[in-house]
C-alpha cells in the first residue's frame, strides 16, 4: 500500500480559539482504510481507496473538562467518576454523541465557525498521518501512552491529561487511547470501492467512535480499529475531539419531517464501454438500496422482446451521487430469452437476484434462478435454479417483499398473454426452498366475489397484511363494481397463497406498457403506485382522476399517481398526481416515449418498480427515469 498525499502545507502552527482550543491544519490527500479484518476485526475490511478532498481543522487534543464545562457547568459533577477524569486538563468522559454534537453547536455559534464532529474517514487518515502501520507510533506503543492497556474489571485510576504524549507528524496528540473519541457516522459495513469523503450509511442503530482509551487491551487502540456505541450512551472511556472546516459534511439521510421530490433523472444509460450489448429496447426494471448507500437498478435490454439476444443490464447511482453510471452487464445465459427481473435487500446483509431464463427465445417457458450478493452487488454467488420446470408461471416481476411471518413472496406472471393473471412463489425459509400454491387448476373466473387459485392480473404487486393475509393488485382482468365501471382487480389471500377472492379496487384499470407498483412503506401505509388511464386505450370521457389540492380544491390529473392506505387496503385517503407542478419534456423510453409533464400531467405509461431505502426516500423507478420522493411529500 502507498500513502498519497497533497503536501501544499504540512502541519502549520496550530491556531488558538478563543475557547483555547488548539487546532492542527489536516491537508487534503487520499489513504487506504481499514485492514485484513482477521478475526473480530472483520468489520475493518475491505481495505479500499480513501480521497479526502478537502482540507480542514482537528483539534490538537481531545476536548478538556475545563472547555467542556465552560459550555455545560454541571458536568463538573461526573468528574473523577470510575476514577478517572479530575483535573481541568484531563480528556472530558461520561459524554453521550448528542451531548458531543451540542457542544460543537453552541461553539459554532460563539466563534461563528462550523465546528463539527470528524467523519470516520477523516479521523483514520488525521491518525493515520501518512502511516500505515498498527500504531501512527510503529507496531505498537511507547509506554508513555499506557494507561493500563488491558482488560479492567474496575478501572485503574489513570491521568488522562491530554497533549503529554509524543504527538504523530500532523501534530495531533492522544489518537491511541486516552479515551475513545465520537464520531460523525452511523456504524456500517465499508464499501471494496474507492470513496471520496465518506460519510457512512444514511442511518443506523450505533454511532462510530475511535481510538481506544485507558484500561483497555492496545489492539483496540489500532489506528484501524473501529468500534461504535448507541448514541444515548455515556461512560468514562470515551469522549470526542472537534473539527473545524468550510465543509458541512452530511450523510446523505433526509429529514423526514421535510418534504422531498427530487427532479426525475435516466437511470438507463448507454455503456461507454463498447463490449457491454445494449439495444434499442430497453424495459422491465427493477430497483433496490445497497448497505453502502447505493442504489442498484437491473432491466432488460433487446432488440426485440422474444429474441434469444435479449441481456439483463445494471446501473448503479453511488451514495451521494448526482446521476447514474453507465449501464454494465449483469446477467446472461448464451443464447436464452432472459425474460424477468427482480433485486431485493434482505435487511440482512443481502442482496437477492431472481431472473427467468426461457428455453429458447419467448416468454412463456421459463425456469427461474436466484444468486445473492454479500458485497452490495459488486459481485454474486453462482446461480441457483429455485423453480427447474421451463414452464408457465415463471416469469418474474419486480416486487419481491416479505410478509410479517418472514416469508419472501416473488410474484410471476402466469402465462404470457394479458389475461394469465398472476402466480407466486414463496420461500418460508429464508429463500432455501420455493413453492407455488398453484393445484393445476384451469384458468379460474377473475369476477367478483369468485376464488381461484391465481391472482387476477398479470404485472400484480404483492403485499403482506398484517393479519397474515396477502393482497394483491394487477394489470388486466378488470372487474365491474356496483356501478358497471371496469376497475383494477384487487385479490386477497387468507391461506397463504393457495386461493384468492377476487373484488373490484376502487382504482381504474391499466394496460398495455403500464405496471404498477404495490408496497409496504417502512413508516407502515401501503403504497401503491399506479396510473389514471391508458392515453391510447382509455375513452376520452373516461381519462384522468380527480386529485385534491391542499386547500380542498379538486383538479383533474393524468397519468401515473400514488395512493396511500393506512388501515391495509381497506380505504386509501391519499392519493396524487406524481408531479411537482414544474413542466419538463421527458423521455420516458421503451413503449412510453416523450411526453409532458406539469401540474395536470404526470408521466402517462412505464413499467414501475420501486424501493425505499432506510433513509425514507422512495425511489421509483419506470421504462427510463429515476423519480425520488418521500411519504412527507406524499402527505402535504
Amino acid at each position: 500500500m502507498f500513502f498519497t498525499l497533497s503536501l501544499l502545507s504540512f502541519p502549520i502552527s496550530s491556531t488558538l480559539l478563543a475557547q483555547d482550543i488548539k487546532m492542527v491544519e489536516i491537508p487534503s490527500g487520499s489513504f487506504y482504510m481499514g485492514s485484513k479484518g482477521e478475526g473480530e476485526d472483520y468489520d475493518e475490511a475491505p481495505i479500499h481507496k480513501v480521497i479526502i478532498s478537502h482540507s480542514f481543522r482537528m483539534g490538537e487534543t481531545e476536548i478538556t473538562n475545563r472547555q467542556y464545562e465552560i459550555f455545560r457547568p454541571e458536568h463538573s459533577k461526573l468528574r473523577g467518576k470510575n476514577g478517572v477524569s479530575t483535573e481541568d486538563d484531563d480528556a472530558v468522559v461520561n459524554v453521550s454523541y448528542n451531548d458531543a454534537l451540542e457542544y460543537c453547536r453552541w461553539l459554532s455559534k460563539k466563534e461563528n465557525k462550523n465546528y463539527r464532529l470528524p467523519t470516520e474517514a477523516e479521523w483514520e487518515y488525521a491518525c493515520r498521518a501518512g502511516t500505515y502501520t498498527q500504531y501512527y507510533t510503529g507496531d505498537g506503543i511507547p509506554s508513555s501512552m499506557s494507561r493500563n492497556q488491558t482488560i479492567a474489571r474496575d478501572y485503574k485510576p489513570v491521568s488522562l491529561k491530554v497533549g503529554v504524549t509524543p504527538p504523530n507528524s500532523f501534530g495531533l496528540y492522544d489518537m491511541h487511547g486516552n479515551v475513545e473519541e465520537w464520531c460523525m457516522d452511523w456504524y456500517g459495513a465499508y464499501s471494496s470501492e474507492e470513496e471520496i469523503d465518506p460519510v457512512g450509511p444514511a442511518n443506523g442503530e450505533y454511532r462510530v467512535t475511535r481510538g481506544g482509551s485507558h484500561n483497555t487491551p492496545a489492539r483496540y487502540l489500532r489506528s484501524a480499529n473501529r468500534m461504535a456505541m448507541i448514541p444515548e450512551d455515556k461512560h468514562s472511556l470515551t469522549g470526542f475531539r472537534v473539527v473545524e472546516s468550510e465543509i458541512s459534511l452530511v450523510s446523505n439521510a433526509i429529514d423526514k419531517e421535510k418534504a422531498y421530490f427530487l427532479e426525475p433523472i435516466p437511470f438507463v444509460i448507454e455503456p461507454k464501454d463498447k463490449s457491454v450489448p445494449f439495444y434499442s429496447h430497453n424495459h422491465q426494471p427493477s430497483v433496490t438500496w445497497c448497505d453502502n448507500g447505493d442504489i442498484i437498478a437491473a432491466w432488460f435490454s433487446a432488440n426485440e422482446e422474444n429474441g434469444r439476444g435479449m441481456v439483463v443490464l445494471s446501473s448503479r447511482l453511488r451514495k451521494g451521487a448526482d446521476s447514474w453510471e453507465p449501464a454494465q452487464l449483469f446477467y446472461k445465459v448464451p443464447d436464452r430469452n432472459m425474460t424477468g427481473t427482480s433485486i431485493f435487500n434482505n435487511k440482512k446483509g443481502e442482496i437477492y437476484h431472481f431472473n427467468g431464463v426461457e428455453a429458447a427465445g419467448d416468454w412463456q417457458n421459463l425456469m427461474v434462478v436466484m444468486r445473492k450478493s454479500n458485497d452490495n452487488g459488486f459481485t454474486w454467488s453462482q446461480s441457483k435454479i429455485i423453480a427447474a420446470e421451463h414452464s408457465k408461471r415463471h416469469q418474474i416481476i419486480s416486487g419481491t417483499s416479505y410478509t410479517s411471518k418472514e416469508w419472501i413472496l416473488q410474484a410471476c406472471d402466469a402465462g404470457p398473454d394479458g389475461n394469465a393473471g398472476t402466480a407466486l412463489l414463496i420461500s418460508k425459509d429464508g429463500g432455501i426452498s420455493w413453492k407455488d400454491e398453484w393445484d393445476g387448476a384451469v384458468m379460474p373466473d377473475f369476477s367478483q366475489g369468485k376464488k381461484g387459485t391465481t391472482i387476477a392480473g398479470i404485472h400484480a404487486g404483492v403485499v403482506g397484511l398484517k393479519d397474515g393475509s396477502i393482497m394483491a393488485l394487477g394489470r388486466g382482468n378488470s372487474i365491474k363494481n356496483n356501478d358497471g365501471i371496469n376497475k383494477m382487480p384487487m385479490s386477497i389471500s387468507q391461506d397463504g397463497g393457495r386461493s384468492w377472492t377476487y373484488s373490484a379496487s376502487e382504482f381504474p384499470p391499466i394496460d398495455g406498457g403500464q405496471r404498477l407498483i404495490l408496497m409496504r412503506l417502512n413508516e407502515g401505509p401501503i403504497l401503491l403506485v399506479s396510473f389514471t388511464d391508458h392515453p391510447q386505450r382509455t375513452s376520452k370521457s373516461e381519462r384522468g382522476m380527480l386529485f385534491t389540492n391542499s386547500d380542498g380544491t379538486t383538479y383533474k390529473g393524468y397519468g401515473m399517481y400514488a395512493a396511500l392506505s393506512y388501515d391495509d387496503g381497506k380505504s386509501w385517503k391519499v392519493k396524487k398526481l406524481l408531479t411537482d407542478g414544474k413542466e419538463r419534456f421527458l423521455d420516458g423510453g421503451a413503449w412510453t416515449g416523450n411526453f409532458i409533464m406539469d401540474k395536470n400531467n404526470a408521466e402517462p405509461r412505464g413499467y414501475l418498480a420501486a424501493v425505499q431505502s432506510p433513509d425514507g426516500m422512495i425511489h421509483i423507478v419506470s421504462s427510463r427515469l429515476h423519480y425520488r420522493f418521500n411519504l412527507k411529500w406524499l402527505e402535504e
